[in-house]
């Protein structure tokens, strides 16, 4: 876990949130790791279904929040808003892609 990086996965946050209990974090995480956030979310910029990938984003946003995955709540933050006001987001996408694969190497150090 010496290599979780603060940016990416705030564990100190996460678990002054949870009241510190590290066994109810890692399986916290393991269930999100357990979900395909990115493949429903890409099936709904490709459709064009902005609704459906506002609500998607903000979903990840919060838990992503919650968790204190820093950089991808952020991150679907502001792609949310791009979706939301219609501005190309194709760049954004590529980064929270990537963000969340760094994340996903991070938790996996974590559980």
């Amino acid at each position: 876990m010496d290599k979780v990086n603060d940016e990416y996965v705030n564990v100190k946050d996460a678990l002054h949130r949870i009241g510190g209990s590290m066994d109810l974090y890692k399986r916290l995480l393991t269930q999100f790791t357990g979900t395909d956030h990115i493949g429903p979310l890409e099936a709904a910029l490709d459709s064009g279904d902005a609704g459906d990938a506002s609500r998607k984003l903000h979903a990840l946003k919060g838990v992503s929040a919650n968790l204190s995955l820093v950089k991808l709540s952020e991150i679907s933050a502001a792609l949310e808003y791009m979706v939301k006001d219609g501005v190309d987001h194709t760049t954004l996408f590529e980064e929270l892609k990537s963000v969340y694969d760094i994340t996903s190497q991070q938790i996996a150090e974590i559980i």
